[in-house]
């Protein structure tokens, strides 16, 4: 298994040229660590960051809630004070519908309000909204609590806390200058409005509503000095933004545009997007379940850490650049003395052995050239010396064969013509003459060892003219040839020796005679030649003596192996003749030919 997938990685490397190899390995052992230590710093020193982002965050949001918690308290202490004052609640709460007692009410109340905002700075406003008709208001600290009033979002709010204090966000107004003189409306910044029902220790029995008025700037100064390189934002239950730097934002829903998977707790952090942008988002929550939240951009976040790694980058490239390029300037002297070496081989594999190689150097290629140059000159004086024996020795050996054949078969017809000018003057003689010079012509031929098949045809025509003359009505020739076989090249005087083992050693019925078949096709890239008859045959001893491969002492089949030692001598090995017999039925001579030609 693990073969198999090495063998499918390396598949792609196998067939490319050694200076591609050598830069692709540079990719892997340089380009690729430089990588992978990239990546893993910039992951570590993001991670790293984000936690001491986290960290910082973390510790701002909780010191603000807790400023938060501490001022809101305060906030509460001193409307406390206010609920709990006896004196107060008479002033609020007696009846003064005869005499002028409430002017009593007023000096109490205005040095107690006016005392209250001096000695905190940071309430704009207190008034007490009464339900109490006989106690004039005097649009100051005392207003009445009629149906205006009852238009406000802290009042919805003090409805439903059942005597609680509550905070409730309210936006700056801006009324004309003429709703101002008139006393109908007020020029209020953003504030938060703490309110809460006065009711003498019984919801059933309110007597009135007492407000504090708290400039949302007070708050925001908590997180003043944090909202430099983020956003903060102190918000309600809901997500309505109570405080932060942009003012516009004051009463709108924060997770309207701030979205992600934000936990249950009561502290905590996400990734989340803010405006269409991704950001890091950390939250702490306090009692009265306002949150402050701290939102700092993602990408400024990493830009530290960008810039780190565009720096890691910059000296990652340089160094592989400089990598590559001493590695292709090493590769291409490297391989360049390589391709001197794989023509120089080339060159030696077409048997061309005068080379030279200058390698003057000292190392494994410079030694490797000198040993080639001395091994091209032996190889060249060796085959030199091998080719010319072996040349001489096989134009000897087909010299001696066409020599042992000539002489031996001029012997028998001239025994043959002359056991027939023995007996009677007879025109066979004349064309028995004519038939033997036509075969000496064909097989003389100039000294020639090849020749066609067609001219070997002939060849063996007027030798079988010549046997038909001497056995009158014996030999039956039939003749199967191929055309296309009549081109091709063939050793001369192949077909000869195996008609004559035919009429010598096959004819036994002498009144019979016997049936000769030539055949000659093509299969494939072999010429395929047959001399069939259907004479007495061969006992398998007999027939294993007259196999061409035989090597034992015997002067039977000399001729079958002198013919199939020329076909191995002048086309290869894996052609020549094979013998098939059986005995009283006939036998069967198959002759295998390439086509190709001769052998180099």
């Amino acid at each position: 298994m693990l073969y198999t997938i090495f063998a499918i990685l390396t598949k792609p490397f196998r067939h490319m040229r050694l200076r591609n190899k050598l830069f692709a390995l540079v990719g892997l052992v340089s380009l690729g660590p430089i990588l992978l230590f990239g990546a893993y710093s910039y992951e570590t020193m993001r991670r790293e960051l984000t936690r001491q982002m986290y960290d910082s965050m973390a510790g701002t949001t909780g010191q603000v809630s807790a400023n938060l918690k501490m001022k809101l308290d305060s906030y509460s202490k001193i409307s406390s004070s206010l609920y709990l004052d006896r004196r107060l609640q008479t002033m609020l709460t007696n009846d003064y519908s005869s005499g002028s007692g409430y002017l009593e009410a007023y000096d109490y109340i205005n040095n107690t309000f006016n005392n209250l905002l001096a000695t905190n700075s940071d309430i704009a406003d207190v008034v007490v909204y009464s339900t109490n008709p006989t106690l004039p208001a005097d649009q100051v600290f005392i207003r009445r609590a009629d149906e205006k009033m009852k238009q406000n979002a802290w009042y919805r709010a003090v409805e439903k806390a059942y005597g609680s204090v509550t905070f409730t966000v309210m936006r700056a107004t801006n009324p004309t200058n003429e709703a101002v003189a008139q006393g109908t409306e007020e020029r209020k910044p953003n504030r938060i409005v703490l309110a809460r029902q006065l009711d003498n220790n019984s919801l059933n029995y309110p007597y009135g509503i007492l407000t504090l008025d708290i400039p949302e700037a007070d708050i925001y100064a908590l997180m003043e000095k944090e909202n430099v390189s983020k956003a903060v934002f102190v918000v309600a239950a809901d997500g309505t933004i109570i405080s932060g730097k942009d003012k516009s934002l004051l009463n709108e829903n924060l997770y309207a545009q701030l979205h992600g998977e934000q936990s249950d707790g009561l502290t905590g952090s996400y990734f989340g997007t803010y405006n269409g942008e991704r950001v890091y988002v950390v939250y702490n929550t306090i009692d009265n379940g306002w949150r402050t939240v701290s939102v700092v951009s993602y990408d400024s976040l990493l830009s530290n850490v960008n810039r780190a790694f565009s720096r890691i980058a910059v000296i990652g490239l340089a160094t592989a650049l400089v990598a590559i390029g001493l590695i292709y300037i090493m590769a291409r002297l490297f391989t360049k003395r390589i391709e001197k070496l794989l023509q120089v081989t080339r060159r030696i594999e077409r048997e061309d052995f005068d080379i030279q190689l200058p390698d003057n150097s000292h190392d494994e290629l410079g030694q490797l050239s000198f040993a080639m140059t001395k091994m091209s000159g032996r190889m060249k004086a060796l085959i030199n010396e091998v080719y010319k024996k072996e040349i001489a020795k096989k134009e000897a050996e087909m010299n001696m064969l066409q020599a042992q054949i000539n002489p031996h078969f001029l012997y028998n017809t001239l025994a043959s013509i002359s056991a027939l000018a023995a007996r009677s003057q007879d025109t066979r003689i004349q064309d028995m003459v004519g038939h033997l010079a036509k075969f000496y012509r064909i097989s003389l031929n100039k000294g020639k060892r090849i020749i066609s098949f067609g001219e070997e045809l002939r060849l063996t025509k007027s030798y079988i003219a010549i046997q038909q003359l001497r056995f009158q009505g014996l030999l039956h020739i039939h003749e199967r040839i191929d055309e296309a076989a009549l081109p091709y090249p063939v050793v001369k005087l192949m077909l000869q020796p195996f008609i004559e083992n035919v009429i010598n050693h096959a004819i036994w019925d002498d009144e019979a005679g016997i049936n000769i078949i030539l055949k000659a096709q093509i299969e494939g890239d072999i010429l395929l030649l047959h001399v069939i008859d259907d004479g007495m045959g061969m006992r398998p001893e007999k027939l294993a003596l007259l196999q061409p491969e035989w090597d034992g002492e015997s002067t039977s089949g000399y001729g079958i192996r002198n013919v199939d030692a020329r076909i191995k001598l002048a086309f290869g090995e894996e052609y020549g003749v094979r013998i098939y017999s059986r005995f009283g039925i006939g036998t069967s001579v198959q002759i295998r030919i390439p086509l190709s030609g001769l052998k180099e």
